[in-house]
């Protein structure tokens, strides 16, 4: 019985010094990522004498909480020309009585649009920022979601570096706030995965496959957009801003990711269900992206 015994043991303390392993390999990189990727906050807004038309597209689903505190913050943007096209994606709340309300307000900057219903074969928001898409205006696409919160220079520095770089599309990492308790544990794991995966030194890497949006704010080019299919090339995947960001790099255009948690901050989860919802889109599909 002696000798069993301690081949479990031995074999539990390997698992054991493995799994160590992995985490202490993890969060060196995740250390390392976060030191060397860019902060979007320390560039200089460039002087640029055109200012592209952005089109901000803005989906939401029953965020009547947050949706009026993302809407104040993108009209007190200092960039002086975009429009902001909001998406009520068939909430059952008071959503989309206050995007009409600012749409009135605010008739020549915000325009509200009912997609109706989804269609067969599309899940997620992708069929809200498709219908967006169709009746922006703008030389350049700002997606981002209804629980977010910009800074006043937010899009002034987003657009100035994807020009001064000549980039076709640029993300920002958010800060993410939590609500409950269980949202706060979770995280940690949750941001050492995605952050080590799909970190911004892999990302900004031309040598790799590796692609990826923050679904709270990235900026992409018309012609980048349409070029990858737009939204109804996605319109069946999980994470579809990941998916879009992957698309774009496989096609060769040119996508930074940055640190943006001083200029734009997002919700993290708000209960159980929607813990669940958002580890069942992210946490299932993360490894099955290309691998390099």
């Amino acid at each position: 019985m002696e000798i069993p015994i301690l081949v479990v043991n031995i074999i539990l303390t390997a698992i054991m010094f493995a799994i160590f392993g992995v985490w202490i390999y993890l969060l060196t990189y995740l250390i390392k990522s976060y030191e060397r990727s860019p902060r979007l906050k320390c560039f200089d807004k460039p002087l640029i004498s055109k200012f592209p038309k952005v089109s901000v597209i803005l989906p939401a689903r029953n965020e009547e909480i947050y949706i009026t505190r993302c809407l104040d913050s993108l009209l007190n943007q200092d960039y002086p020309n975009f429009e902001i096209i909001a998406i009520n994606d068939s909430s059952s709340d008071e959503t989309g009585d206050i995007i009409l309300r600012y749409s009135k307000k605010y008739n020549k900057l915000v325009v509200a649009v009912d997609p109706g219903p989804k269609p067969d074969g599309w899940v997620g928001k992708s069929w809200a920022c498709y219908q967006g898409y169709r009746k922006a205006t703008g030389d350049l696409f700002l997606f981002t979601d209804a629980d977010t919160q910009h800074s006043p220079s937010l899009m002034s520095l987003g657009v100035g570096h994807l020009l001064q770089q000549n980039l076709d599309a640029i993300t920002a990492i958010p800060k993410l706030h939590c609500i409950e308790t269980w949202t706060k544990i979770t995280l940690p794991m949750l941001s050492t995965f995605l952050h080590t995966r799909f970190s911004a030194l892999r990302v900004n890497d031309p040598r790799t496959k590796i692609g990826y949006f923050f679904g709270s704010f990235f900026i992409i080019s018309r012609t980048a957009y349409e070029q990858v299919g737009t939204h109804e090339g996605v319109k069946q995947e999980l994470v579809e801003d990941g998916a879009l960001g992957g698309k774009v790099k496989d096609a060769k255009f040119r996508l930074k990711m940055v640190r943006g948690e001083e200029n734009i901050t997002a919700i993290w989860a708000r209960d159980l269900n929607s813990l669940w919802h958002g580890l069942r889109r992210l946490m299932i599909p993360l490894y099955s992206q290309h691998k390099t």
